[in-house]
C-alpha cells in the first residue's frame, strides 16, 4: 500500500506536521540524495533555510546494501556493533570501506555546496530530514553531526520508519514520522514514485531554496522598515572604565526585556543561551546578551567568581537599558546560568533594583549568599535532575529566599542541559515565567482567568 505519491508529496505533508516550528530559528537539513527533495518542501513550508547534512552509509563489504554504520562531516562515525559482529568485518575491511565512502562524501560536499559555507547551526533548531528510515544508523549519525555543529535542538523528520526503530533514535530531541508500520518493508515500498534522486537535482533544489529564502528576507526587510519590526543589534555598554559588548533585541511594542548573565567560561555567543533567547523572542520578549567581563579580565579566573563585580556590571547594563529606551516603561528580568545566576540574584537584591523576575538555569544561587533574603523579584530555579550537587545548593538557596520562588527539576538533565529535549524544556519554563511577570497584558489575562 502506497502512503505517498513521491518525495515532494511526503515533504509537503511533513511540512504541515512541523508547522509549529514556523517563525522559529530553524535550519532544515536534507540527507542527500533522497532526503533533499523531502527537505526542500519542509523548508518551503517553514520559510527556513535549506542545507545538506553530509552522511554516508558504511555497507558490509560483501553485501553493501546492509549498513554496518555511517560517517559524516567532521570525522563523525556511528557503528552498528551487532552487524559488525555477525558479518565478521575486520578492522582492515572497515577502514577500506570508510576510506572510499569518505572520499565520496568529500566530493559530493564540494559539488552540492558549490563554494557556499555550511549553514551556521549554533544555538538553532536543526530539522534533519530523510526520505525514510530502515535501520536508523544514517539518521543517528546525522543528528549527532548536527549536535556537534552547535544545534541547540535537533528534530528528526521522516515520512516513514519501522515502529521498532523510533524508540532507538535517542540522538534527536524529537522524532516526527508520518507512518510507522509494524510489518515494515523497504522505504520505497511506501512511495508510488521512488525513482532515484540525482546529484543535479540536489544542486538545483539547494539553489532554488537559497533564491527563495533571499526573496523572503528581502521582502521581510522591506516590511520591517515600514512596520518598525525588531532586529538584533550589536551594542557597547559603559561600565566604569570598561565597555561591555552585547547583542540587543527589542521587538515592536516591547513590554519586557530579559538581560542574560552568563556563567563561567561562557559568553554572549553561547549556543545554549542564544537558543533560550530565541524562545523568549517567540514569546514577545526583548533580550540583551552581554559579556560581563572583558577578554583581558577573563584570563584571571578569580574574576569569573567575583560575584560582586559581575553584579555591578549587570546593574550598569540594567541602567543602560532603562536610560536608552526613550521613556520606555517596560519591565526588566534577569536570566542567569551557572555563576551568572549568583550575580543576577545579587544585583536583584540591591535596594534600587527594579527587577520584575529572575530565572536561574543550572545556576549557583548560593553564590549570592546573605543577599538571597533581600531579593524581591519572583524567582524560578531550573535545575537538572541528574545534577545532584547543584540541585542541593538550589534547594538550600530556596529555603533562604523570601520572594516568590519556585524550583523546577528537568528530569535527566545534567548541569549543561546537553541531553535531548532538556534545554528546550528549560527554555519553555523560562519563557512562561518571564511572560507572567514581565508582560502586563499576559499578567492581566492570568488575573482574568483566576477571577473566572
Amino acid at each position: 500500500m502506497f502512503e505517498f505519491l513521491d518525495r515532494a508529496d511526503a515533504g509537503r505533508r511533513l511540512g504541515q506536521r512541523l508547522a509549529g516550528l514556523r517563525g522559529r530559528d530553524v535550519v532544515v537539513l536534507g540527507l542527500p540524495r533522497g532526503g533533499v527533495p523531502v527537505a526542500f518542501e519542509v523548508a518551503k513550508a517553514l520559510d527556513a533555510p535549506l542545507d545538506v547534512i553530509m552522511v554516508r552509509k558504511l555497507g558490509v563489504p560483501f553485501q553493501p546494501e546492509v549498513a554496518m554504520g555511517a560517517i559524516g562531516e567532521g570525522g563523525a562515525r556511528v557503528l552498528d556493533e551487532r552487524v559488525l559482529s555477525l558479518a565478521r568485518v575486520t578492522e582492515e575491511d572497515l577502514a577500506a570501506v570508510e576510506k572510499n565512502e569518505r572520499q565520496v562524501l568529500e566530493d559530493r560536499t564540494a559539488r552540492y555546496r558549490q563554494g557556499r559555507p555550511p549553514t551556521d547551526l549554533r544555538g538553532r533548531t536543526a530539522v534533519v530530514v530523510d526520505d525514510g528510515i530502515a535501520t536508523g544508523s544514517t539518521a543517528r549519525v546525522a543528528c549527532h553531526i548536527a549536535r556537534q555543529l552547535g544545534a541547540a535542538r535537533v528534530v528528526l523528520a521522516v515520512p516513514v520508519a519501522p515502529a521498532r526503530a523510533i524508540p532507538s533514535l535517542k540522538e534527536a530531541d524529537d522524532v516526527v514520522c508520518l507512518a510507522t508500520p509494524r510489518n515494515f518493508q523497504a522505504v520505497g515500498y511506501y512511495f508510488y514514485d521512488f525513482s532515484a534522486t540525482e546529484d543535479d537535482e540536489v544542486v538545483r533544489l539547494l539553489n532554488d531554496a537559497e533564491r527563495r529564502l533571499r526573496l523572503i528576507r528581502e521582502t521581510a526587510a522591506q516590511e520591517g522598515i515600514l512596520q518598525g519590526e525588531g532586529a538584533e543589534e550589536e551594542v557597547e555598554i559603559p561600565a566604569g572604565a570598561v565597555r561591555l559588548p552585547g547583542n540587543l533585541y527589542r521587538p515592536p511594542g516591547c513590554e519586557g526585556m530579559v538581560i542574560f548573565a552568563h556563567g563561567s567560561g561562557s559568553s554572549r555567543h553561547s549556543p545554549r543561551n542564544r537558543f533560550v533567547a530565541s524562545v523568549l523572542h517567540d514569546a514577545g520578549l526583548g533580550t540583551l546578551l552581554i559579556d560581563l567581563l572583558t577578554p583581558a579580565e577573563e584570563v584571571d579566573r578569580s574574576n569569573v567568581f567575583d560575584i560582586a563585580l559581575l553584579a555591578r556590571r549587570l546593574g550598569s547594563a540594567t541602567r543602560w537599558v532603562e536610560s536608552r529606551q526613550d521613556g520606555w516603561r517596560g519591565r526588566i528580568g534577569y536570566f542567569g546560568a551557572s555563576t551568572g545566576a549568583g550575580a543576577a540574584l545579587w544585583a536583584a537584591a540591591e535596594l534600587d533594583a527594579n527587577i520584575a523576575a529572575v530565572v536561574s538555569r543550572g545556576g549557583r544561587p548560593d553564590l549570592a549568599g546573605a543577599r538571597l533574603a533581600a531579593v524581591r523579584a519572583p524567582t524560578l530555579l531550573i535545575v537538572g535532575g541528574a545534577d545532584p550537587q547543584v540541585l542541593a545548593l538550589n534547594r538550600e538557596a530556596q529555603s533562604l529566599m523570601r520572594a516568590t520562588t519556585r524550583l523546577e527539576i528537568v528530569p535527566g538533565a545534567t548541569h549543561l542541559f546537553e541531553e535531548p529535549g532538556t534545554l528546550a524544556r528549560a527554555a519553555e519554563l523560562a519563557a512562561g515565567w518571564f511572560s507572567q511577570y514581565l508582560l502586563p497584558s499576559r499578567e492581566a489575562n492570568v488575573a482574568r482567568e483566576v477571577q473566572r
